[in-house]
């Protein structure tokens, strides 16, 4: 028993760690929003524990964009570029966010939030 409590204990840990690691690269700017509504690297090499946490944010995201198309007879992707809107209006200052030019920006200060033309209508 206590060798499971003490397993869980780790699983947690490693958990708390990826997320660390997750936030600690988008606030450098490594990892950020695209406006496909997923999460993309703006370096080549984002640390392991921040890519594997941004890889599981990016398939729980792809299973409600899909729950979601089929519920409202639309594509997965318009539903994610329709979620990409309102995540972008939510980059912070110094994080990273890519446009569907593909280009990789980083938001700073005084700047408002990367919303494209076809997400205020």
């Amino acid at each position: 028993m206590i060798r499971w409590v003490a397993l869980g204990l780790v699983a947690v840990a490693g958990a708390a760690a990826a997320q660390t690691a997750y936030f600690g690269a988008r606030a450098a700017g490594q990892v950020g929003e695209r406006y496909d509504g997923y999460l993309g690297y703006s370096v080549a090499q984002p640390n392991a524990p921040a890519r594997t946490q941004t890889e599981t944010i990016n398939i729980r995201r792809r299973a409600l964009y899909s729950d979601l198309a089929q519920r409202r007879g639309v594509s997965p992707q318009e539903v994610g570029i329709t979620a990409g809107c309102t995540l972008l209006a939510r980059v912070a200052v110094g994080e990273s966010y890519m446009l569907a030019d593909g280009q990789w920006r980083r938001r700073v200060a005084g700047e408002p939030a990367p919303v494209p033309d076809y997400c205020k209508n």
